[in-house]
């Protein structure tokens, strides 16, 4: 693995923004349709007919421990002269970011709608996300904001009872929450309400936020699987044998797929980007086992701890799970992230593929 893919440009991300900060968005003309009453249709996710009739969306716009060798070391690269690659400090820092993922405070409970939600179903969660994903496209807003967003809404959703029809005021009010904590310029609360057609008011709206930022304590930098995967997609490049836009795509569109299903909770952030890697792999050389030396020292994870989440990630890029969702699919379709959507990985993954590198 090369030294240098192994390193961190601290900057990328704001200059991500300052370029954003400076784009125009062009006026939408589509009349929004709003969220609405979302159905506890238990066939909803396989039954696309059925979940449209109950919800348009807007046209305008098992917890598991890390698996870390003490003396695994991951080379942090020879350009010890660039103030912009924090190569001194990579390991520190993202050993920081793991122990921070695991603290109780920053994760939901991963069987939060079974134990704490009476209205609320994995199904209405999952449309919630489907929409969020639709709006932040409409808004340009950075993929870390969707990120953040969701795992606000699950970390609120892990303590507090909420009924189905203040689901999406819950959704919009995370999405501010984290677009101030993400966005150089984030979008004003009247410009919030008008996502849902102004079906809350900006009082209603403030409220929620104050509950939210109440309720997780004003802990709102927790680590997502967006944190993770840049690196873990640098190292997957090590011997250049994929295309490198085309899998640092796939490898997003299925982080963003992850979002949609409520199964995925149980992993912490680092081990579905490990998961997202691994699947991204597979699906360009299905022949060739996808995990390597290079990529356990970096994550801290081998194969067969990922077998159960990469099981999953793979029947939601089969279609298999969430089918009905079509945001993130869409998204990936265009010609702008190479159409990802449209490749299709082997029906089955191989055990010899779980199996220590």
């Amino acid at each position: 693995m090369s030294s240098q893919e192994n390193c961190v440009p601290m900057t990328r991300s704001s200059l991500k923004r300052a370029a954003l900060s400076m784009t125009t968005p062009e006026p939408a003309t589509k009349k929004r349709v709003v969220l609405g009453e979302i159905s506890n249709n238990s066939n909803v996710f396989e039954n696309e007919d059925l979940l449209c009739n109950e919800f348009e969306v807007p046209k305008r716009l098992k917890k598991r421990k890390r698996v870390v060798k003490e003396d695994v070391t991951v080379d942090v690269g020879e350009k010890f002269d660039d103030p912009q690659m924090c190569c001194a400090y990579v390991s520190d820092i993202y050993e920081y970011l793991h122990q921070m993922e695991m603290e109780t405070k920053r994760r939901p409970l991963p069987d939060y709608i079974e134990k704490v939600q009476k209205d609320v179903t994995s199904n209405m969660r999952g449309i919630l996300v489907d929409w969020l994903v639709e709006v932040s496209m409409e808004y340009k807003l950075l993929p870390e904001t969707l990120y953040l967003a969701v795992s606000y809404i699950d970390r609120y959703l892990s303590v507090n009872v909420l009924n189905r029809q203040r689901l999406q005021l819950l959704g919009v009010s995370s999405f501010l929450i984290a677009s101030k904590y993400e966005e150089i310029k984030p979008k004003n609360v009247a410009e919030f309400c008008d996502i849902t057609d102004n079906t809350y008011t900006q009082q209603q709206l403030l409220k929620m936020e104050a509950d939210v930022l109440k309720t997780l304590k004003f802990e709102m930098g927790n680590p997502t699987v967006k944190t993770f995967l840049g690196r873990f997609i640098r190292a997957a490049q090590e011997n250049n044998d994929v295309p490198k836009l085309k899998f640092e795509f796939l490898a997003n569109y299925l982080a963003e797929l992850s979002l949609l299903d409520y199964g995925c909770i149980e992993f912490v952030p680092s081990l579905v980007a490990a998961s997202v890697t691994f699947l991204a792999r597979f699906t360009f050389r299905p022949h060739v086992h996808p995990w390597s030396l290079a990529l356990q020292k970096c994550s801290g994870y081998k194969s067969k701890d990922l077998k159960e989440c990469v099981l999953l990630l793979h029947a939601l890029q089969m279609g298999r799970r969430g089918g009905s969702l079509m945001a993130v699919r869409d998204k990936y379709k265009k010609h702008k992230f190479k159409c990802v959507t449209t490749i299709s990985p082997f029906s089955e993954l191989s055990d010899s593929f779980f199996t220590d590198v």
